[in-house]
């Protein structure tokens, strides 16, 4: 025993002894890490290799490390090359990060994990986050416009708005036509609840090989967004801040007051009435009504953030608080975010994590109708009589669709919006063996929407008042969670290099909401507002929902040899319960891409061209599920206007509410993508061009069908439908920096789609829609084979008819003088529906942007050009006429008032159904360039902050959207909508030009 307990002593001092040794060896190593144009990193990272030891730099890109004096250090930082830099003994290193050659080892986010840069074969783009926080926006996918090749976007000037993203062309008509957004590991529709400030990464899947992972929802794209993440080191806390104003460009002109009764009256005599206006010149200016609405609208936006940790554990804290007016008056928006991310190595083989965050949105909302009602308000009703009371339409003998005071419209109109989203992931992950991981995780979304309107007992103007008081609230909810589980193999022998990825994800995404109303609420202020306190006989509550889930197994195999020649092949298939009962209730989705890196070929070592060059092409099948739930299922409903008969009784009887197949299959699309990547000039040029030929097959939409069938919808949903989207992209980029201090970086990109219906299954049978905001409820958009998705169809506009000889001359025989003239198409000396022609495109051919960045010493400066070209909008303002309502300047100095007038402008009868049916005259030219930002910033000199006891301090002035070029005669030719209803300009929100002046400090 006492021999055991000797030789126990002596193994105990010397583990000691060797504990001591290893502690010995280790040694303090600080220094600074660069980029390529000498300015500091903040928040790399720095680990120890073989370690999950490790530390970040702070805002001045510095850092300290503890680590033994044999051992090596990696310096990974998103967007640059790694590098492994051995110790040596060496207390002081420093490193400068470059975009050369090397940063193809760079990691590049992708689905359920990462890729090299050199390794990735699909078109996978990728944006940093300290690129997006330098746009005035406070939706993150708002900075990508114009950034991205073949990724089109479309805002919506409305404070807090989601804009409209279209990646590769529209392919899809019916359901969900959004992209998906995976925020760490969590699927949403849309992302308005993110902070700019809070984003790492964002990467963009292209092609159907990239996004065939995410099979069931990946037909119309998917963006990758990776928040920010705590990091090794002591806190780091960092303030971002601006504020400033959104104002109105290209505001659209108006008719004044003289000129209004002007051209009322010539519209009083064209309709055979007397001059509504005696003295047209006694009104002078009149009231300017864009100018009473609109302001300079201040916009304000901080956020503090705190970053830090230990070999143990890591965090990242921030809070975000955005307050944006709106152009018009009343209009406001706040958003409040808090995110907290938190990650511990428990064991050194498992670590744990999970990301919380959190948002507030309240806004004060306007009336959708305001704008419609700025346009055609007429100038000669004054905002208020000389005694305080309003001016009114009806005063005037204006009638018809004139009949109000936008004033009172922005007075009286009185509602409120509250959002509350909570979102969340929690992870595990661990290593197992050697080269095996196993990651769990589990993530969700609580989303609430409150939207009450109070509209009191008022009377303004005789047009304007009412005479009992209304309450109404609507309320949503949105639970969704996701569960995945992943297991990952990866191992390089030789000259092989292998990732294998196994996977299985399940869904739940549930919606309920509420709507109620209630009238003779008494107002005694903002809080005491209840549906309670109105009439009971007139309370009204419905409620609905949808529930809908999906199972899904995934796998993908990454392959590279001698980083030379490249495979990835990806399989998923996804169960949805949207089909359940009658559809195609699973899908498989596969995709395969390779790659061959040219330069690394033996025959290319004595070239002086390409630093590098790689041939990739790729092919992979995706799906959309965005459907609603059960479409096979046939529903009825009932109504006193329906009755059966049984046996001579009457009954209450019921009526098919639409068609429904038997059998639904997915929507499916199958891309090709064939790329090129080339390095030129030692690595200063960087070049990336691609084809693609993108189709959607089996596509899903409803189709009309006869009204004697007896069905409400009147329409058949089914799969209708091919459509194909081929096009391609340019990418080039120029980087390079001086001796001096300066250094420069100028990309541009160019995305060219064509968009077309390739086949039908019920042969010629169109689509037709685009009928919001259109006089006489014409439908301006027709979808058929052959044509793109949405085309504007109308009357093609040969001239103005000049005088009553002229029209009696022609097939429109009722026209009068000062009518378009359409084309006879077929010949048969009749204007009908046979004359209508495709007339233009909403989705445009050509996308492209230009981003410069300069440095000098402690300045930098940027700037971004972003533009479209051949598209075209359709201007619905000019012709959707009730009555009296005003008119442009432009239409006014070039109107048809008599013979040899005009030839190209019809009379101030422009709203009568023969003038106002969708026609040439309407679609114009939405080609536009802008300078979409432009920021200029200077960093304090160390010297100065170090006085200030702050690591950084930088402040900067930018502008977004100062300059704009284009020839349309609206407020802006950016025009959204739903594929078949897109650019349609229905007094649309107006664009405004943002300025800033900001301020970062990192302490």
């Amino acid at each position: 025993m006492k021999k055991l307990f000797t030789k126990f002593s002596v193994l105990i001092v010397l583990s000691l002894l060797l504990l001591n040794t290893a502690y010995a060896q280790n040694i303090t190593v600080k220094g600074v890490v660069k980029d390529e144009t000498g300015l500091p990193v903040p928040s790399a990272s720095i680990m120890i290799k073989g370690t999950t030891n490790g530390t970040q730099t702070d805002g001045n890109g510095n850092y300290s490390i503890s680590a033994p004096s044999s051992g090596t250090l990696v310096f990974t930082y998103l967007g640059y090359a790694t590098q492994e830099i051995a110790i040596n003994g060496k207390t002081t290193i420093n490193v400068n990060f470059s975009a050369t050659a090397n940063d193809l080892q760079q990691v590049v986010v992708v689905g359920y994990g990462t890729q090299r840069k050199i390794d990735v074969t699909g078109s996978v783009a990728t944006v940093k986050g300290e690129d997006i926080s330098k746009q005035a926006s406070t939706n993150a996918i708002s900075a990508l416009q114009g950034r991205v090749a073949g990724v089109n976007i479309v805002n919506n000037g409305a404070p807090g708005s989601s804009p409209t993203i279209t990646i590769r062309g529209t392919g899809t008509i019916y359901g969900n036509t959004g992209v998906l957004y995976v925020v760490d590991g969590v699927w949403f529709d849309e992302v308005s609840f993110l902070n700019p400030s809070d984003i790492e990464s964002l990467s963009i899947l292209k092609d159907a090989s990239s996004q065939s992972i995410y099979g069931i929802r990946a037909a119309n794209g998917v963006v990758l967004i990776t928040t920010k993440k705590g990091k090794n080191g002591d806190p780091v806390i960092s303030y971002n801040g601006s504020v400033g104003y959104k104002k109105v460009t290209n505001q659209v002109e108006m008719a004044n007051a003289t000129e209004y009764a002007t051209i009322i009256n010539e519209l009083s005599a064209s309709n055979g009435a007397a001059a509504l206006f005696a003295d047209p010149a006694s009104f002078g200016v009149g009231t300017n009504w864009y100018n009473q609405a609109f302001r300079n609208a201040l916009q304000t936006n901080h956020q503090v953030s705190v970053n830090g940790g230990t070999e143990k554990s890591s965090y990242n804290f921030s809070l975000g608080y955005t307050d944006e007016d709106g152009i018009v008056k009343t209009q406001n928006w706040k958003r409040y975010t808090a995110k907290f991310s938190n990650d511990f190595q428990v064991l050194k083989p498992l670590k744990i994590g999970y990301t919380v965050s959190g948002t507030v949105i309240n806004s004060k909302d306007i009336n959708g109708g305001i704008f419609r009602q700025l346009y055609a308000a007429g100038p000669v009703v004054p905002v208020y009589y000389a005694d305080g009371t309003y001016g009114d339409a009806n005063d005037f003998s204006l009638g018809g669709g004139n009949n109000f005071n936008p004033q009172v419209t922005l007075d009286y109109f009185n509602q409120k919006s509250k959002n509350y989203r909570y979102t969340g992931n929690v992870f595990a992950e661990l290593t197992i063996a050697k080269n095996f991981t196993f990651r769990t995780s589990a993530g969700g979304e609580f989303g609430q929407n409150e939207v009450r309107n109070y509209t009191p007992l008022y009377k303004a103007t005789q047009g304007q008042q009412t005479t009992q008081s209304t309450l109404s609230i609507n309320k949503s909810e949105n639970r969704n969670w996701i569960l995945e589980n992943t297991l990952t193999y990866k191992n390089t022998f030789g000259d092989h290099n292998i990732t294998v990825l196994a996977g299985t994800t399940a869904q739940r995404r549930k919606s309920y909401f509420i709507n109620s109303s209630a009238v003779n609420v008494p107002y005694s202020s903002e809080g005491d507002l209840y549906l309670a306190l109105g009439t009971a006989a007139t309370r009204t509550v419905t409620d609905g929902g949808a529930l809908s889930t999906s199972a899904s197994y995934f796998g993908r195999v990454n392959y590279s040899f001698k980083d030379r020649y490249l495979l990835n092949a990806t399989i998923r298939r996804d169960g949805a319960s949207q089909f359940f009962g009658g559809g195609d209730l699973w899908g498989n989705f596969p995709a395969v891409g390779a790659g061959w890196v040219i330069s690394n070929e033996d025959f290319m070592k004595d070239q002086k061209v390409f630093n590098y060059l790689k041939l990739k092409g790729s092919w992979g099948k995706v799906g959309n599920a965005g459907v609603p739930v059960n479409p096979t299922t046939l529903t009825i409903s009932q109504g006193g206007g329906l009755v059966a008969f049984f046996n001579g009784v009457g009954y209450t009887g019921a009526n098919v509410t639409s068609i429904v197949p038997s059998f639904l299959n997915w929507e499916r699309t199958v891309g090709t993508d064939i790329g090129l990547e080339a390095r030129l000039l030692d690595n200063r040029l960087t070049i990336e061009t691609g084809f693609y030929n993108k189709k959607t097959e089996q596509a899903i939409f409803a189709i009309p069908i006869l009204s004697s069938i007896g069905t409400a919808s009147g329409t058949v949903i089914g799969n209708q439908a091919d459509f194909r989207n081929r096009g391609f992209e340019f990418l080039a980029t120029y980087a390079d920096k001086a001796q001096n201090g300066f250094s420069y970086s100028v990309s541009a990109n160019i995305g060219i789609n064509n968009n077309e219906v390739s086949s039908v299954v019920t042969g010629q049978n169109p689509i037709y829609a685009g009928g919001a905001g259109i006089a006489n409820g014409a439908l301006a958009t027709r979808t058929v084979q052959g044509d793109p998705i949405g085309s504007f169809f109308g009357y093609k506009v040969a001239g103005i008819f000049q005088t009553p000889a002229e029209v009696a001359a022609s097939a429109q025989t009722g026209a009068k003088p000062g009518d378009f003239r359409y084309i006879d198409q077929n010949g048969d000396n009749i204007i009908d529906g046979k004359d209508r022609v495709v007339l233009g495109n909403p989705n445009p051919k050509y996308s492209y942007g230009v981003s410069t960045t300069l440095n000098y010493k402690n300045f930098d400066f940027s700037f971004d050009i972003q533009g479209v070209a051949d598209v075209d909008v359709y201007n619905a303002n000019i012709a959707y006429r009730f009555g009296n309502e005003n008119y442009s300047k432009d239409f006014y100095d070039n109107r048809w008032h008599g013979a040899g007038t005009s030839t190209t402008y019809p009379s101030a009868n422009v709203g009568s159904t023969a003038n106002s049916a969708p026609n040439s005259f309407y679609v114009e030219d939405g080609s536009y360039i802008r300078l979409r930002n432009v920021q200029l910033g200077y960093a304090l000199p160390s010297s100065f902050t170090n006085k200030l006891t702050v690591k950084r301090v930088r402040v900067f002035v930018d502008a977004q959207n100062a300059i704009n070029f284009f020839g349309y005669k609206g407020f802006t030719p950016e025009i959204g909508g739903s594929p078949t209803n897109a650019g349609i300009d229905a007094t649309v929100y107006p664009l405004s030009a943002t300025y800033r002046f900001g301020l970062q400090v990192t302490f």
